[in-house]
């Protein structure tokens, strides 16, 4: 396949770069550049052939996009979250799985050893896991509990020798199959769900990977298993049990999806305006007919209001301020205006609009994904309609 000459241009009506500080500028630079030199020439391939491009775990290590918010101390960058998300929209202007697997690692696995660990797990997994070193791994979903977690049945039991015996499966899994760890939330003796580590090589851990994906090609998918899994007491992270353990792990990840999927919108827009411009039709460029310029004055109207979306919610993540449920909002809206600029981007580009040659289709396909995980669009629909009338629809 021909290598894609990465043109993108950030589109910014709202000349919104000025609420943004020179570093945050300079962090968004250095990770375009690294796409742009690293992602955009191989990823077309990647995807096509379904394969994971394990060397970007150590460049993302080296760029500092694991764990960004993490304090330095273990590793990370410790920088703000207007830094994370920008990190994480740029990543996912270049593919969607790259990001995802900067997000795991982050948000999934880095954030909770660090804020329900004790300080041996903080010093023993951190660093290794920022530095790319080590891939790390989220095991909540399971095959019969995606949106209802609280029903997960993997749980561990207390084998008395300093030990526990964790069974069960999750499934869906990102980074699984690569992964050197796994952050794995399961029931203990007493019935409340807690956090372990589990280490590649303990005896009964398998992963299988996930095959015949149509969307996230580009990432590595997997199960975790546990069969009669011995894991010493001191892998179970000690300062949270209950459900607010995972969901507080999953409001980080869709803070970084919401910028995410704000990126792969970025890119999809950007290529059909450029494209609307040399495609001639009809004695004319495209771009000049009015209903493609309808198309792409909604695409620019849409993320101009998400990019808006997250940099407030930034802004209150940095403050301390942000609830999950604000959270909820920007991952719907975003992954919503990501699905449908992909959409009217790949009918502007008409039959060239699903071959390799441009990122649309790609993206199109993995925002299905990104739509999905972390809760779906109509559980972030819940999550808002909770808030607002103080009513549970779940049940």
């Amino acid at each position: 396949m021909a290598v894609r000459t990465d043109l993108f241009q950030s589109p910014d009506y709202y000349q919104l770069d000025e609420l943004l500080s020179d570093e945050h500028k300079l962090i968004r630079a250095s990770v375009r550049s690294y796409v742009k030199k690293e992602i955009s020439p191989i990823i077309e391939e990647f995807a096509q052939r379904a394969e994971f491009p394990t060397q970007i775990v150590k460049q993302m290590g080296e760029l500092g996009c694991f764990g960004p918010t993490i304090p330095a101390e273990y590793g990370g960058g410790g920088l703000d979250y207007i830094s994370y998300g920008l990190m994480m929209q740029e990543l996912e202007r270049g593919d969607s799985g790259v990001r995802s697997t900067a997000s795991v690692q982050g948000s999934l696995v880095m954030f909770p050893i660090y804020a329900y660990g004790n300080e041996a797990q903080r010093n023993k997994y951190l660093p290794k896991l920022a530095s790319g070193e080590w891939l790390g791994c989220f095991g909540l979903t399971e095959p019969e509990h995606g949106s209802n977690p609280a029903g997960m049945t993997t749980n561990f039991k207390d084998a008395g020798d300093g030990t526990v015996i964790l069974n069960g499966a999750k499934m869906w899994i990102s980074n699984a199959p690569f992964a050197q760890i796994a952050v794995v939330w399961a029931k203990n003796d007493a019935d409340e769900i807690q956090a372990i580590i589990v280490e590649r090589g303990m005896e009964g851990f398998t992963t299988p990977t996930t095959h015949d994906k149509w969307s996230l090609r580009a990432s590595a998918t997997g199960e975790l298993v546990f069969d009669n899994v011995k894991v010493p007491k001191e892998n179970i992270l000690p300062n949270v049990k209950g459900l607010k353990g995972p969901l507080g792990c999953l409001t980080k990840a869709r803070f970084g999806i919401a910028w995410g999927a704000l990126g792969a919108a970025m890119d999809c827009y950007d290529t059909a305006l450029r494209y609307s411009k040399e495609r001639i039709q009809f004695d004319r460029p495209i771009g000049g007919f009015q209903l493609q310029q309808k198309k792409l004055a909604e695409m620019i109207t849409e993320i101009t209001k998400a990019q808006l979306l997250v940099w407030r919610v930034a802004v209150l993540m940095n403050e301390g301020k942000a609830t999950p449920q604000q959270v909820s909002m920007a991952k719907r809206n975003s992954c919503e205006i990501a699905a449908d600029i992909a959409r009217n981007a790949r009918q502007m580009l008409g039959g060239m609009g699903i071959t390799g040659e441009y990122s649309i289709m790609r993206h199109m396909m993995n925002i299905e994904s990104v739509i999905t995980y972390e809760g779906t669009h109509d559980i972030h629909l819940l999550i808002t309609g909770m808030d607002i009338t103080g009513l549970n629809a779940f049940k």
